[in-house]
Formats: C-alpha cells, sequence, structure tokens
C-alpha cells in the first residue's frame, strides 16, 4: 500500500485546498470528471490539466504542470502509469505538497523519488473514495 490512512488524511484535510488534475478534460465519460466534482464539493479548487486546456467545471485549465501560474497543493494524477512519474517529477518542481496517483497509476520509482524530496503521496487510490471511507465529507 503506498500511503496509509494517516498520509491520505493528511493530503485530503491539511496540504492545501488548490488541486492540479492531471489528465481533467470535458469529457463525462472520464473518471476525472467525476472525482474532480466530488474534490469542488469537499471544498477543493480544482485545476485542469490536460493538453487541449479546456475549461472544466468553472475552472481554466492549462496545458501543462508548468502552464499554471500560481501555487498548487496537491497534484491528482490521472494519465497511465508510464507518463505518471513524469508527471510526480513536475509536481515536485513546482512546488506541490503532496502527490497523489489515481486507481491503477502506479510508480515505484517516482514514489520513492517524490517522497525522498519531503513530498507527500499515495498512489493507486482514489479521493472520491477515501473522503467517504474516513468520514472526512
Amino acid at each position: 500500500m503506498y500511503g496509509d490512512d494517516a498520509t491520505v488524511r493528511e493530503i485530503l484535510t491539511r496540504s492545501g485546498d488548490t488541486w492540479a488534475v492531471v489528465g481533467l478534460s470535458s469529457n463525462r465519460q472520464r473518471a476525472a470528471y467525476g472525482v474532480a466534482q466530488v474534490l469542488q464539493r469537499f471544498g477543493k479548487r480544482v485545476v485542469p490539466v490536460h493538453p487541449k486546456a479546456e475549461t472544466v467545471h468553472g475552472e481554466q485549465g492549462y496545458a501543462s504542470l508548468a502552464d499554471v501560474p500560481f501555487d498548487v497543493d496537491v497534484v491528482d494524477v490521472f494519465v497511465n502509469s508510464d507518463l505518471a512519474g513524469s508527471v510526480a517529477d513536475e509536481a515536485v518542481a513546482k512546488g506541490a505538497k503532496a502527490v497523489w496517483f489515481q486507481l491503477g497509476v502506479v510508480d515505484e520509482e517516482a514514489y520513492g523519488r517524490t517522497r525522498a524530496a519531503g513530498v507527500d503521496m499515495v498512489m493507486d487510490r482514489c479521493p472520491a473514495i477515501e473522503i467517504p471511507r474516513l468520514g472526512l465529507g
């Protein structure tokens, strides 16, 4: 398990309220779309990061993390595992306090690099599941 309950709770409640959601587009069929709605209802500002740079859930989108012109607290990653490690590295470079890899997204080397940089991280978890499971929402 990559991220115990204490780390999950820390990220959801104390790491900050601006969440960059990498892979979020206006496609309602994608998991990122629904999870972003849950995060908004939980009080988070959701920043879409996707090559299309679409506005989603009322928030301006950006083509990459580097294009986001303000600080982000948590980077929530909805990309394939083979791409996720570079996103984690970008999140650390951007100064994020935490990185969250969604269900099915696992990169053990990226996890090691991110934790070694002092950044909290969980993998293979979903905040839309964890919020009610931990009694937070």
